[in-house]
């Protein structure tokens, strides 16, 4: 039998540990630099509010949801030879508060919406 092409093989089993260990030690401190790094990007940030800088309820308690009617804010067409509205003369919102303010309900016999499987109105 021939031991000569196995004796690099062995050689090189001894030296697999010490690499692997060695390996490890890097990336351990590796993980120990990016902690202290980690800390001192920390201790820089400015501290947390406590408990008593934080935002309260109002005294008349929680804000609820409110619920309206809105209808589009139609622009007036401009009369023949009338000036452009400009921007500025639009108002704020492109809705307004509709003058029925009564919830709209299902109808028994309706869709909930398309795609929903039921027949439509009927």
């Amino acid at each position: 039998m021939n031991t000569e092409a196995y004796e690099p093989l062995a050689a090189s089993s001894h030296t697999l540990p010490t690499v692997a260990f060695v390996g490890g030690l890097v990336i351990a401190g590796a993980l120990v630099w990016a902690v202290c790094l980690g800390v001192r990007v920390m201790d820089r940030e400015p501290r947390r509010p406590r408990a008593e800088e934080h935002g309260m309820l109002p005294a008349t308690g929680a804000v609820h949801e409110e619920f309206e009617r809105r209808e589009p804010d139609e622009i007036p067409p401009a009369a023949d030879g009338a000036p452009r509205l400009r921007p500025y003369q639009l108002r704020h919102s492109p809705s307004r508060r509709s003058e029925d303010q009564t919830r709209r309900r299902w109808l028994p016999g309706s869709s909930g919406a398309f795609g929903s499987g039921g027949p439509g109105h009927v």
